[in-house]
């Protein structure tokens, strides 16, 4: 068997999980020295640091002011379901589904026995985003974390809709644009684009959104962690940093450091532009790669944070489903023993392939000097095949 020669330099961070992601560049626990720690969280200095991770996150989000920010349990799926349980009930609802959270979504419409219309799309493609109906609230996905597909845009939300939209943009957020005016709910986790650390979600509330809470008394039982109002009101001291249940100081440190490192290259505006130069690494790679492509079939959708790459090279499409699956979890594996590359395998209920996280914590050079392993990993297993042939 001829074995391809391995490339001679390695990525400096082979670190490429799409959740949670890499730490910003230069992290160490020294960044952690002056979390609050031993104190509790609504002591001064523990309240302080959760308004602070506010704060911080509305400018440099751009969240309007008038929109409300809170630090809620279970990451962002405590977040999106915490709006679900609380929220829906009042209208019929769209959930656009094209990956396994948004399919989350529509199982937990069924446990809400909610009025529902369930739009899908395989993996790679978009569903009709224009069967949103404006007298209905929206549920969707901005950025497909399973799937690499990301809606290209906000305008097929109606200005004029009389119902909520919720948008999960847990790998969106600090990486992709998103519209305030077309958003009444968005969620999103640390662990994602900025590289903080899980259990913790972001819930931001429009106007709109605080009035169906204050409007709308769903029937049905709310767990604690759940409750966003008192006596028919919305709880305002939640997005003061009064939070519901206990948070980790240690993370929001952690989340702190991470905004005032995303502050200090440039903010969103420099987030966003590094996801998307670690993307174009990949994108000009394929272009030139005839074994590889992306699993987002209109280039307009493919996300700038997890860019997720199939194998279309006839050798590979030739083998059974179970065979590819084999050939993809190999690939992963064989990176990670070189150490070229962490994490990267497709998502366990994805079609077979890779899933590279390009978000803004990751260097564009360790993006380029992944791509010639990418390329001896499939030389060196499809010799394996030959062989085994």
């Amino acid at each position: 068997m001829n074995t391809p020669a391995k490339p001679a330099v390695r990525p400096a961070d082979p670190r490429f999980s799409s959740g949670p992601t890499k730490k910003r560049p230069g992290w160490t626990t020294d960044a952690l020295k002056d979390a609050a720690l031993g104190r509790s969280h609504r002591a001064k200095p523990g309240k302080a640091k959760l308004k602070e991770a506010i704060d911080r996150t509305r400018a440099i989000l751009g969240v309007p002011a008038e929109h409300k920010i809170g630090i809620v349990p279970a990451s962002d799926t405590g977040a999106v379901e915490m709006a679900m349980w609380s929220m829906l009930g009042a209208r019929p609802v769209d959930i656009f589904a094209w990956e396994s959270f948004g399919e989350e979504w529509v199982a937990d419409a069924k446990q809400l026995k909610l009025d529902f219309a369930a739009h899908k799309a395989g993996y790679g493609a978009l569903p009709d985003l224009a069967a949103a109906r404006k007298d209905a609230d929206i549920i969707f996905t901005q950025n497909g974390t399973t799937s690499g597909v990301k809606i290209p845009n906000f305008d097929w939300i109606a200005a004029d809709r009389e119902g909520l939209t919720i948008n999960d943009a847990t790998s969106a957020a600090f990486a992709q644009a998103v519209d305030w005016a077309k958003c009444d709910v968005v969620t999103f986790s640390w662990q994602k684009v900025l590289g903080g650390e899980g259990a913790h979600g972001m819930l931001i509330l429009s106007p709109r959104a605080i009035a169906r809470l204050e409007s709308y008394a769903p029937d049905r039982p709310l767990p604690k962690i759940f409750r966003l109002t008192k006596k028919g009101k919305v709880d305002l001291e939640i997005f003061e940093g009064s939070t519901i249940n206990t948070p980790s100081l240690l993370a929001t440190e952690d989340y702190i450091d991470a905004l005032k490192w995303a502050e200090s290259i440039g903010g969103l505006a420099a987030l966003q532009a590094r996801a998307d130069a670690n993307t174009k690494v990949l994108a000009d790679w394929a272009a030139r790669t005839p074994w590889v492509d992306f699993l987002a079939a209109d280039p307009a959708t493919r996300s700038n944070t997890s860019v997720c790459l199939k194998v279309v090279d006839p050798r590979v499409a030739a083998l059974s489903a179970e065979a590819q699956a084999e050939f993809a979890k190999k690939f992963a594996s064989l990176l990670e023993k070189e150490g070229a590359a962490l994490d990267v395998g497709s998502y366990r209920a994805a079609p077979p392939g890779l899933r590279i996280w390009c978000g803004g914590t990751v260097d564009a050079a360790d993006v380029e000097a992944l791509t010639p392993w990418l390329d001896w990993a499939f030389e060196a297993l499809v010799a394996e095949l030959k062989q085994a042939a």
